[in-house]
C-alpha cells in the first residue's frame, strides 16, 4: 500500500503551484549532488537551500530538470549560482525506462504510514452510534484475523467492508486567559475506563469551566483491522481479514474511509499562519519528539489550514527572575515584583509541514529539528521570525 502511495505521490506531481518568495542558497553548499536511494526531495532541498520547502520554486524555473517530482536514484544534480539542472553525460536527461515507483518521494511518506490510514477523528454523534464487538467466536477474550467476531448495532449486508477502530483520546478546547487571544486547544488521553458511557463528551469531567464552556473538538480513533460481515442481524457476525494487533470486546466498527489521505504534498508557506497555533500531542512519545515524527496541532480548516503547509516551531520563552537588580529579600524586589520578571526570548526548534486536517485538529511532520520539540511550542511563519 505504501509503495502504491509512494508512485501516486510522484506520478500525479505533474501539476503544482509555485508559491513567491525568495528562496535562499545555503552556504557551502555542493556544486553537484548525485541523489542516492532513501533521499527525499525535502532533504535534497535541504542541502541547497535554506528554504527547502521552497524547492517547487526554484527547481521548476530550471528546465533541465524535466519534472521536478520526477528524480531518481542516480540522478546528478548540479548547483550553479541560482540554476539546478541534471549533470552532463550519461547521467543526464536521456531516455529512461522507469517506474514511477523508482522515483523518490517529496517528503518521508514510511513516517506518516500510521497517521495517513490508521487515525481519524470522528464527532461525537458518530462515536455514540457507532456498532461494537461484543464477544468473539468460541467465548475467546481476544481476536485475530481469520477469527469471527460478533457485532451489536451494525446495520450491513454481508460481504460489506468495515473497518476496526480503537479510541485513543480526546481533543478539547477551553476559553483563554486573555479575552483577546485564541481557545486554547488540549488532548485527553483515554481513561482506563471501560464502556461508551465513559469516554463519551456529556459524561466527560471537562464540560464547563469558571472561565465559559469548554468545548467538544472530537474523538482520536486508531484503525488496526479490517472485517467483512458474513451474517446480518441483531447481532451480526463478521471474519477479521486483517488487524495489526488482538480484537477484544469494546472495539467499535466504522466504514471504512474512502481516501484517508491526500495524495499530493506541495510544501509552501502559509499565507497566514494563524494565532497561537500550538503542538498539543505527540505521536509515540511521553515528553518530547524529534525530526521525522508526528504532532498533533491545535488548528485545522476552520483556520484556513491545509496540506503542504510549512511552518516553523518555537519553544515560548521561560520567565526568570534578574536577581542581579532584584536580589531576593531586597527593597527593590519587594515594591517592584513584576519589574524583576523577565520573559526570555523565543527559540526556534525546527520546521514542521502540515500533512493531515480535520476541522479543528490537523497533523504534521516535524521535518527537521535542532532541539527537542515539547508541547505548547508554537507555530509561525517559516519566513519570519516572531
Amino acid at each position: 500500500m505504501l509503495k502504491k502511495l509512494l508512485s501516486v505521490c510522484a506520478g500525479l506531481f505533474l501539476t503544482l503551484t509555485v508559491y513567491a518568495a525568495t528562496a535562499q542558497w545555503a552556504d557551502h553548499h555542493p556544486d553537484t549532488y548525485i541523489v542516492q536511494k532513501g533521499d527525499t526531495l525535502w532533504s535534497i532541498s535541504a542541502k541547497f537551500l535554506k528554504q527547502p520547502w521552497l524547492w517547487p520554486e526554484v527547481w521548476q524555473d530550471n528546465q533541465k530538470v524535466r519534472n521536478p517530482h520526477l528524480i531518481y536514484p542516480g540522478d546528478e544534480l548540479v548547483v550553479s549560482g541560482r540554476h539546478l539542472g541534471h549533470g552532463d553525460g550519461s547521467i543526464g536527461p536521456h531516455a529512461r525506462i522507469t517506474s514511477y515507483d523508482d522515483a523518490i518521494p517529496p517528503i518521508p511518506l514510511s513516517a506518516l504510514k500510521q497517521w495517513l490510514k490508521n487515525t481519524r477523528i470522528v464527532g461525537e454523534d458518530d462515536f455514540r452510534n457507532a456498532p461494537h464487538v461484543v464477544g468473539i467466536e468460541e467465548n475467546q477474550l481476544r481476536g485475530a484475523a481469520g477469527q469471527l467476531v460478533y457485532i451489536r448495532g451494525l446495520s450491513a449486508q454481508p460481504g460489506q467492508r468495515l473497518a476496526l477502530v480503537r479510541p485513543s483520546g480526546r481533543y478539547y478546547d477551553m476559553p483563554p486567559e486573555d479575552a483577546n487571544s485564541p481557545r486554547e486547544v488540549f488532548r485527553q488521553e483515554k481513561d482506563a475506563r471501560d464502556g461508551r458511557p465513559a469516554l463519551l463528551w456529556r459524561h466527560g469531567p471537562n464540560e464547563f469551566s469558571l472561565k465559559g464552556n469548554v468545548r467538544f473538538l472530537g474523538y482520536e480513533m486508531r484503525d488496526f483491522g479490517v472485517v467483512e460481515v458474513t451474517r446480518s442481524g441483531d447481532v451480526s457476525s463478521a471474519l477479521v481479514t486483517y488487524s495489526d494487533f488482538e480484537v477484544r470486546a469494546g472495539d467499535y466498527v466504522l466504514p471504512i474511509e474512502d481516501k484517508p489521505y491526500d495524495d499530493q504534498y506541495v510544501p509552501h508557506s502559509p499565507s497566514k499562519a494563524p494565532d497561537n497555533m500550538r503542538v498539543v500531542a505527540f505521536s509515540d512519545a511521553l515528553n518530547a519528539v524529534g525530526s521525522k515524527q508526528v504532532i498533533a496541532l491545535s488548528r485545522g480548516s476552520e483556520d484556513s489550514i491545509e496540506n503542504g503547509q510549512t511552518f516553523s516551531i518555537y519553544q515560548p520563552g521561560e520567565e526568570i527572575t534578574d536577581r542581579t537588580d532584584y536580589p531576593d529579600e531586597s527593597a527593590r524586589k519587594f515594591f517592584h515584583p513584576h519589574d524583576s520578571k523577565l520573559v526570555l526570548p523565543s527559540e526556534f526548534i525546527g520546521h514542521v509541514m502540515i500533512f493531515r486536517t480535520f476541522n479543528r485538529v490537523s497533523y504534521g511532520l516535524v521535518m527537521d529539528s535542532i532541539k527537542p520539540v515539547h508541547i505548547g511550542a508554537f507555530l509561525h511563519d517559516p519566513d519570519t521570525t516572531p
